[in-house]
Order: structure tokens, then sequence, then C-alpha cells
């Protein structure tokens, strides 16, 4: 085997010497060869001839000729003492100034003028640029010409002066707007402390009576000139907040303060890449359990892709099969999404007459016996596509993020609108400890409200009065309903006798439901109302225990199986009683006064929206409620107008959801705007302690509903943190352990 001779062992100064040698031998060699190329090029251009019929040569190359004997006595190189290689170039600098001496204006190499007395002048700028005083190079003299041009003639120049002029004046003009005093700063500092407020508990009047008490007083202190015209015709509308937002915008911008976002905001969200925007609309049950937040989102869906502008997805709960077992009636199971589908789109195009055109995806759900309702299994926002997640619509948006673990809603979409079903503190306050979970439950909603929705509406004011909400009723009635109404006026201008029966009942029967207040009124008022018969419809947890209650009082009510209100037996009742208080917006009211029925109703919150029609009889007291009821079974109800059954659509509701929901600015990209409607410019945007408290709350939310054994303390489902196996194989995701792996031992 062929070793390789090791060099020998040398020292660090000796190894140093040999580089150093080596590298100068390289540098020696380098320039004579330099010089050597030097030389042969000037020799071969003194012997080449020139032919007599070529132009003469220019100047240029004149000088060029005259500097060629000079080249040659470039001296070598010489090391300094210092070991460093010097090489001496002031034979190149003489030759140069001894070809351009006596040549006027010369500027020489240090700096100086050298005229042709050879006496050195100094050369300043206006002497260089004065081509009446001194001869300008050719070069030289056609550069300004041409800026002087371009100054004249370019329309460029004449706005970036009229842009410093503008500057200049709105700088003299931001100077003259007064400071803020400690009134103003305190009121401030209330307005933009409204999250941290709501979540104590501090009402909305008392925080608005405390920033005008402190901003009014320095409002009437203030001259004209303080705000821009935009701003001051938004003055005087009323709304003190919109003023001190605007008076802040004012003084930050005096100062020239521009707010681009801060620590919370996102730059990148969804960009449409195409004409149609994308609206995601996310429930908490489906087809074919028959409640509200199953049937409502799924017309909401039809008609809003009723739209041009817009694609609709639905996004619904899938339960495994032992869920189904539970929730869904008559033993109705699925194996599949696929087949789910099918009969959730054969009910619904039955339902409204037309062919959707919308697309339906399923999320992992879990059924909690307890609370009788799907939690979502994992982060429900995921199965939302990325390229579609542009305006979503979170039905039940309490519900849905209570123990939501994943993205933010406001963060993934551009716009999130909350629509508020259920009056889950009503149904709270019944249970054990009612009035403490109440309380918790109520901050609890305003924190994810908060956190997650851009827009809030409330069907209506039965429900809690929670952050950046409207009160509005989105809803409207199943076609049918109205089809029926329609035939049911059709047949009383024909003398036909239309209603055959009495009043009726139908509901859900669980004790929060309206049973309590239903059996309640029917005994204190039992010999006032003797010969009053009432037929019920339900089915429920509390069927055994409300009807041995209603038999042990000896109440006049004919219990019956629970049945679709669209059936034919219920279309010959002429009165529908409903005594409930925990409803946000009864469905079945709105069905009732659609096929002309006479409705009996408490005078509550959540029926303000049926006060118009006349079909509609409040009461107050139980002596009241006797009155009502007697008056409905003599008279007959008033025929619906079109204007009313328009009141009641789909139609109507999905323009009212437009508008409230501020989809339609949304869609149109309008400029933004105030709460009443005013313009105020995007110069005065300025940094908003809610969207830092937003997102704080956010964090805090994601970080308490990642721990295991705080979910189960709070009553979230075991296991739903993420989904589990049967789910992966009946959605046809990635296993568990694939798309949330466990790191570690």
């Amino acid at each position: 085997m062929a070793t390789h001779p090791q060099p020998p062992p040398t020292s660090c100064n000796n190894g140093g010497k040999n580089a150093f040698s080596f590298l100068s031998r390289g540098w020696r060699e380098d320039l004579r060869l330099m010089r050597d190329r030097a030389n042969s090029f000037t020799n071969l251009a003194l012997a080449t001839p020139f032919s007599s019929s070529l132009p003469p040569l220019p100047a240029e190359v004149d000088f060029v000729k005259n500097l060629r004997p000079k080249l040659s006595e470039i001296p070598t190189w010489r090391p300094a003492r210092s070991g460093r290689v010097l090489i001496d170039l002031s034979a190149i600098r003489e030759a140069f100034e001894s070809e351009v001496e006596g040549v006027d204006g010369f500027l020489g190499f240090d700096g100086v003028k050298k005229g042709k007395r050879n006496s050195w002048k100094r050369l300043n700028c206006r002497e260089f640029w004065d081509e009446h005083r001194h001869r300008d190079w050719e070069p030289i003299r056609a550069l300004k010409t041409r800026l002087r041009e371009f100054e004249k003639n370019s329309e460029f120049v004449e706005k970036l002066k009229s842009s410093f002029k503008s500057m200049c004046k709105e700088a003299q003009e931001l100077k003259e707007v007064p400071p803020l005093d400690v009134p103003e700063l305190l009121a401030y500092f209330v307005r933009q402390s409204g999250p941290f407020l709501d979540q104590l508990g501090v009402r909305r009047d008392i925080r608005d009576k405390i920033v005008k008490s402190l901003y009014t007083k320095r409002k009437n202190q203030l001259p004209p000139h303080s705000f821009s015209g935009e701003e001051f015709s938004v003055l005087g509308n009323g709304n003190i907040n919109d003023e001190l937002d605007l008076r802040i915008a004012s003084v930050l911008q005096s100062t020239g303060h521009q707010y681009d976002g801060g620590f919370w905001t996102d730059h990148t969200k969804h960009d449409m890449s195409d004409d149609k925007r994308h609206v995601a609309i996310v429930t908490t049950a489906s087809l074919p359990w028959m409640t509200g937040t199953a049937i409502n989102p799924l017309f909401r869906a039809a008609y809003l892709s009723q739209f041009t502008k817009q694609k609709v997805t639905l996004l619904v709960p899938w339960l495994c099969t032992s869920d189904q077992e539970l929730v869904y009636p008559s033993n109705l199971t699925f194996t599949s999404p696929e087949e789910q589908e099918i009969y959730i789109r054969n009910w619904l195009e039955e339902s409204i007459g037309f062919k959707a055109d919308f697309k339906i995806s399923f999320y992992p759900g879990k059924f909690s016996k307890a609370r009788r309702s799907i939690i979502a299994a994992g982060d429900t926002s995921q199965f939302i596509p990325s390229r579609d997640a542009d305006i979503a619509i979170l039905e039940e948006p309490e519900h849905l993020n209570w123990y939501h673990h994943g993205k933010r809603w406001t963060k993934k979409f551009n716009h999130v609108v909350g629509i508020v079903h259920t009056n889950y503190l009503e149904y709270i306050q019944r249970e054990k400890n009612g009035a403490f979970q109440a309380f918790l439950v109520k901050h609890i909603n305003n924190w994810v409200t908060r956190a997650y929705c851009n827009k809030v509406l409330r069907l209506s004011a039965a429900t809690q009065d929670l952050p950046k909400s409207v009160i509005c009723n989105v809803h409207g009635v199943n076609p049918k309903f109205l089809n029926v109404g329609e035939k049911i006026a059709a047949d009383r201008e024909l003398g036909q006798k239309a209603f055959t029966k009495g009043a009726y009942f139908l509901g859900k029967m669980v004790w929060a439901k309206g049973y309590k207040e239903l059996i309640s009124l029917l005994a204190t008022r039992k010999s006032e109302l003797d010969g009053f018969k009432l037929d019920v419809f339900g089915n429920g947890e509390d069927a055994s225990e409300v009807q041995s209650t209603a038999k042990r009082l000896g109440l006049n009510i004919n219990f019956q199986k629970g049945r679709d209100h669209a059936e034919d037996c219920l279309h010959g009742y002429k009165v529908f009683i409903n005594p409930s208080l925990s409803d946000v917006l009864c469905t079945a009211t709105a069905e009732a006064l659609a096929m002309g029925k006479f409705v009996v109703c408490a005078d509550h919150p959540s029926n303000e929206f049926f006060r118009s029609f006349p079909n509609c009889l409040t009461y107050k007291t139980s002596e009241d409620f006797v009155a009502k009821v007697k008056e409905a079974l003599e008279k007959d109800p008033h025929p619906l107008t079109p204007e009313q059954r328009y009141q009641l659509s789909w139609e109507a509701a999905t323009k009212r959801f437009m508008e409230y929901s501020e989809l339609d600015r949304v869609m149109n990209k309008e400029k933004s705007s105030t709460d009443n409607g005013k313009l105020v410019a995007h110069s005065l945007s300025m940094p908003n302690l809610s969207e830092i408290v937003d997102g704080g709350l956010t964090f805090a939310h994601y970080c308490l509903t990642g721990n295991e054994f705080l979910r189960l303390c709070t009553g979230a489902i075991p296991g739903t943190r993420n989904y589990d196996k049967q789910h992966s194989k009946d959605l046809h995701l990635l296993p568990p352990q694939v798309e949330n792996p466990i790191y570690g031992w």
C-alpha cells in the first residue's frame, strides 16, 4: 500500500515568511507580464501603417498617443520597509497634467481650476453651472439642457412641488389642534375599556354616561377649526363616542402618527381568486333533528345561495352511530355523510320548491346527554379550506366556541357574523345552583363572542346583551306554511269554514319550553276556563312528569305525540297558545301566524317581532291570558296582507340579514362607516384598545381550552379537544395521532 510523504513540521513564523515569499513572487510575475503586454501593444500601434484614406484620428486618440511614451516610465514595484508593496503612480498623474495644461476650465486632481497661465484657482459649483461665463464640456451642456426641459415640461415635477407645498401647509394647520386634557384622556380610557367593563358586568348605559360627563364640558370649549370639514360633519350627531373618537384621531393626526396595525392585526387574510365571495355557515345541529339550529341555518344557506355574488357552504356536525341513535327521531341513522346529505337536500327541496346550489360539509361532533346539545370535536374552522375562508356565519357563536381550541375565526376569515338562537341563561337558571352557573356562563359568552366575532345578531332582546351585537329577526318561515295560509285565505273567500278545531300547543316536552308556564296558567284560572280544552303535541325527556302533573291538577289537556307543524291534521286549529318565556324567537309562533291562525303569547321580548301582526294577542297577567283566549275562540283571524306575508318570508329575512350583519357593505367593498352611518376618513385610523383586548382574550381562551383538566371541570365531553378514530374513519380524515401528534416519551 503506497503512502504519501508528510511535510516536515515548521514553526508558525517560518510558515508566515514562506507564504509572504510565495505571494511576492506571484505579484512580481504578474506585474512583469502586464508591463510586457503594454510594451508590445505600444510597439504594435507604432508599427501599424495607416491608410491615407482613413479619416483623421479624433483628439482623444491623439491624447492617448501622447501618453504612450509615458506609460513605459511606470516604475517597477518596490517593497516598503513596513513589508507592504508600494507602486508609484505619480508618473501617470504628471502625464495627464502635462497634456491638459493650458486647457481653459480644466479641473485638476486637487479640486482646483488650472488656467492658461498655469495659475491655480478654486472652482465653485456656480461657475461650473454658469455656461455664460465658462465653456462647458459638451456632455455637461447637454445634460443641463435636458434637466431644464424636464423641469419645464414634466407634470411629475409640478405635482412634486405642489405636494411639498401642501405638506408644509398641512403641517402649519395641524399645529393649531388643541392638545388633549385629562378629562378627555379619562373619557377615552373608559371608552376603550369597554371589553374589560363588559366582563365585570358594567352596563353600557352607565359607561356611556361616564364618557359623556367627562367629554361634554371639554367639547364645548374646542374651536370649530379643530376638526376638518368631513370630521366636523359628524359632530352633533348625538353619538358622543363618535365625536370622542374623531377628537382623539385629530390629535394623533396632528402629530403625524399613522397607525398600520398592532400586534394582533392580521394582514394575510383570504384574497378572492374569482368574482364571487365565499360564505361559510357553521351550525350546531343537523337534520333529521328537527330543532331551530338545524332548520334555520339550512334555509339561510339555500336563500343566500340565490345571490349571484357568493358561494355558500353549510357546515354541520357529523355524529357517530351511537350518538345518532340518541338524537335523531324514529331510530333514523346514517352510515355515511353522503347518505345524510341526500336526506337533507331532499327535505329542503320538498320544503322550498327549488333546488338550492350550495355545498354541505361535515365536522366531527359528539352529543352531550347532560346538555342535550352537540359539542364540536377538534378545530371546527379547519374544515373550511383556506381558499374559501372569506365570510363566516356562526349559528350560536357562544355554543360553537365554548370549548373551541383552534384558529381564531376572525383571523382566518375576513368577516365573522354570529347569530344568537338560544337563551342559555334562562335554561341554566332553572337548574341546581342556577344563579351561580348563569353568572359564569354570561361572562364566558361575552368572552367568546367578543374574541371570535366581528358582528353579533340577536334575534330578540330576550338574549343577553352581548358585545358588538344588534337586535334583528333574521329568520323566516318555511314556505310550506305561507302556502297553507294562502289556501286557507282562499277557502274563506269562497265561504268555506277553514278552522274546525280550537286551541293547541306544540313544542318539545321539557319544562323549559313553556310547559311550566302553561300548566300554571291553566291551574290558576281553571274555574274561569271551564270547558276549555287544549291539545298538546310533543315528545321529550320530561313527558311523563308533565303529563302526571297535569293529570294530578285535573287539567283538561289532551297529550299527543310530537308532530311536524306542517302536517294536515294541524291545519284546522284556529288558536295557537305559546306561554313560553325561554324562547328567543319561537319558530312555531311565526309558522302559526303564516298559516293565518290566532296566536296567544306572553308580553315578552321574544315576541316583540310579532306584535305588528293583528292576529298576535299578547297578555301580561293571568286574567289577561283568559281574556285573550276567549277573544281568539270567539272571533275569526284577520287575513294576512301581501306585506305581512313578505315580512314572514325568508326573502325578507335574508334581506334583513344582509343589512344588519353588514354583509352588503363587506361584499360591495364600501367605505368603512361608523355605527350611525357617517363616513370616517381612513387617514384617521388609530390604535384601538378593543383590538388588543380581543387578541388577548383569544390567546387566553386558547390556552385554557388546551388543558384537558380545565375542559372537564367546565363540563366538556372527554376527548373533544381532538376528533377520535371513528370520526376520522367516517369523514375520511387523517388519524388523530397523525393530525395531532404527541411528542415526548
